[in-house]
């Protein structure tokens, strides 16, 4: 057995990866950060007491910023007091759009303007790492693109990443809302994108994109393509089933409030993840675990084969190596 071979059968069953450290410096830099994913407050109804939890657990924390993935509210006037309880936190924060925070006709301008959020797009620097937030929900201008949400991103947009990947020699971390490793539902053009994170990487003499995040899909998953690592960040608040399956889990008065929650399976305990990066090479995620409100899809029947991945009510820990 070659080298290569060797850490690649080690890296399955150890759960973690050995490449080239991402930096030559002595010096280490450590970045900490909350991550919340697919609140839905429009969908859930303790939508706000789940953010709360979140926020209040990242007081206790005190990491370097937080961000949200995305679908986390549409910008109406009755969620002001949602972002009453996001701007609890005084320290830097950072937004993601879903494809469902323009629900109702809203544009993204209008939701980055509600959020106060940086851009569509952007890039930030905190601890000697950067951090590039894409805009997933760009239409796909080809004739033949499957129906639904737009989950595209443009030749413009592609642009702008490679120069901003170009500019940074930081280890750089990517957030988008659509997974790029996920063709049931991802990015219509995920392997374009990933692609040009490969060959930002190629054209640097370190490994520089070393991570990406990604919501949207409410699962818990990771994969590793061509030494970068893709890791799935679950829903704080369940699973989407359908009509099909659709389940009184709440009171009547709840179920009347917020008629699609019958159509979902919830979470009991909201997930979100605390992550930890040093310029060594190591990638600590700590989620949340929790268990289903009634009945659990299988016990519900529905078909699996559908989701690609398990459906299940936790964020995994996870010990990744650069």
């Amino acid at each position: 057995m070659n080298r290569s071979e060797f850490i690649k059968t080690a890296s399955l069953s150890a759960g973690a990866l050995l490449f080239t450290p991402m930096t030559k410096t002595s010096k280490k830099h450590v970045v900490r950060f909350g991550v919340i994913a697919d609140l839905h407050q429009d969908i859930m109804h303790d939508g706000e007491a789940r953010l709360q939890a979140f926020i209040d657990d990242m007081q206790i924390r005190k990491p370097d910023f937080i961000l949200q993935l995305g679908d986390f509210c549409i910008p109406k006037p009755e969620n002001q007091s949602l972002m009453s309880i996001w701007d609890q936190w005084s320290g830097p924060n950072y937004h993601v759009i879903g494809n469902h925070d323009t629900d109702g006709g809203y544009k993204r301008e209008e939701t980055v303007k509600f959020w106060n959020a940086k851009g569509k797009y952007y890039s930030y620097d905190h601890q000697g790492f950067h951090f590039v937030v894409l805009d997933g929900n760009e239409h796909n201008p080809a004739p033949s693109r499957p129906k639904g949400y737009a989950r595209f991103i443009s030749k413009k947009q592609l642009d702008w990443l490679s120069k901003d990947l170009d500019k940074t020699n930081k280890p750089t971390v990517v957030f988008c809302h659509q997974g790029l490793d996920n063709d049931a539902g991802g990015l219509e053009n995920g392997s374009q994108v990933r692609y040009a994170l490969e060959q930002a990487n190629h054209r640097s003499d370190a490994q520089k994109v070393i991570l990406v995040l990604t919501g949207h899909h409410h699962q818990d998953y990771y994969n590793h393509i061509n030494d970068i690592h893709y890791v799935q960040i679950n829903s704080a608040s369940y699973q989407w089933l359908g009509s099909d399956y659709q389940h009184i889990r709440y009171s009547e008065a709840v179920n009347k409030s917020h008629p699609n929650i019958k159509k979902t399976v919830p979470y009991r305990d909201p997930l979100w993840a605390f992550i930890e990066i040093d310029s060594r090479g190591k990638i600590e995620i700590s989620g949340r675990h929790s268990e289903f409100v009634g009945p659990s899809p299988e016990k519900l029947g529905v078909d699996m084969s559908r989701y690609i991945y398990p459906i299940v009510p936790r964020i995994s820990d996870r010990t990744l190596h650069i």
